[in-house]
């Protein structure tokens, strides 16, 4: 069972309690449908976030392997760069972030507010780069310089998407899991926002033990359906590897890439309007990079009835944050009842 063999690796315990779930009274009515969300955005750190699970498991391995700074790489507005150096802090460790400006904007406030402000105050080193189309490369010279210089640097990959952080999705699954479960309902699907895979492949990989009727869907933030799935069904395998088990049969990769354009790091229409509509009706924050354009798909799959009848469960990863990075957004956005 995945249970037993997630024992068998260290993990800090920094989220000590499941993250709720519950129904979105005024949003289910707007939507003639229900809809519950699990607030992983509420983890307990740093504006919290869904990087904190997987940090969990990268952090323990930093500290057996006697490092004494984190370091790793994403968009000038990046949740998980936000959560890894808040987390070094608060470790008493250095944090080394290389970012890239992926919409290169000059916008002040997405150059200077938002998660990149947060990087500051928790005195991480910061190095822009041109773009990140090289990442694990880029990260391993960081290394290599950091090494020479006298520092022990541990490598946490882009959105700590590598086996041993999904291990923190399979941990979030079996607590869904067993959240649903005890619920006595039989939900028609979850739908989360999909990147860099580590969160989409371990949830995946848990539901699919636990819960083998129960569709997942990814809201692609950044790519196709085909530039996706690999990422998505490679990192689950790695995963599995890791945990001494076989991908279980019911494992299944579901995108829906429709909503992500033009661009990772650029909202939509539709995107800005997921956002306004859960603000305004449940006084809940998504965030324009990632949970926005997975509430859009959400909603617009509710209209054009892609999912089976029955209650739905959205993931809420975080990244409010980056909400205060995009101010010029609103402008063409009236607000509507």
């Amino acid at each position: 069972m995945i249970e037993h063999q997630l024992e068998r690796f260290k993990r800090l315990p920094l989220l000590d309690a499941p993250t709720p779930l519950h129904r979105l009274e005024r949003l289910s009515a707007w939507a003639g449908r229900d809809i519950y969300i699990k607030r992983d955005d509420l983890t307990p750190l740093a504006l919290g976030g869904n990087k904190l699970r997987k940090l969990e498991y990268l952090a323990a391995d930093a500290l057996a392997s006697g490092a004494d700074t984190l370091i790793t790489a994403g968009a000038i507005q990046s949740n998980h760069v936000r959560q890894t150096a808040a987390l070094a802090a608060q470790l008493g460790l250095g944090c080394v972030a290389l970012l890239e400006n992926p919409i290169g904007t000059d916008s002040p406030a997405y150059q200077h507010n938002g998660n990149r402000l947060l990087l500051e105050l928790f005195d991480a080193r910061v190095e822009l780069v041109d773009n990140l189309d090289d990442a694990d490369d880029q990260l391993q010279a960081l290394a290599v310089r950091l090494h020479a210089s006298g520092r022990k640097p541990y490598i946490v990959p882009i959105g700590g998407s590598n086996a041993r952080g999904a291990l923190g999705y399979v941990r979030a699954g079996l607590e869904l899991a067993e959240q649903i479960t005890r619920s006595g309902q039989t939900f028609a699907g979850v739908v989360l926002a999909s990147g860099s895979a580590g969160t989409h492949s371990g949830l995946g990989l848990a539901l699919a033990q636990a819960l083998p009727q129960l569709p997942l869907i990814g809201v692609t933030v950044s790519r196709s359906d085909e530039a996706q799935r690999p990422k998505v069904q490679g990192l689950a395998e790695r995963t599995a590897e890791l945990l001494g088990i076989d991908l279980p049969d019911a494992f299944k990769v579901e995108l829906w890439d429709e909503y992500f354009a033009p661009r990772y790091g650029e909202p939509n229409a539709g995107t800005l309007a997921a956002i306004r509509l859960l603000a305004s009706h449940e006084g809940l924050l998504l965030d324009p990079v990632y949970t926005g354009k997975a509430m859009a798909g959400l909603l617009d799959g509710i209209a054009r009835q892609r999912f089976d009848d029955g209650p739905l469960i959205f993931l809420h990863t975080g990244g409010a944050p980056a909400l205060f990075a995009y101010p010029e957004v609103w402008s063409s956005q009236p607000i509507t009842a």
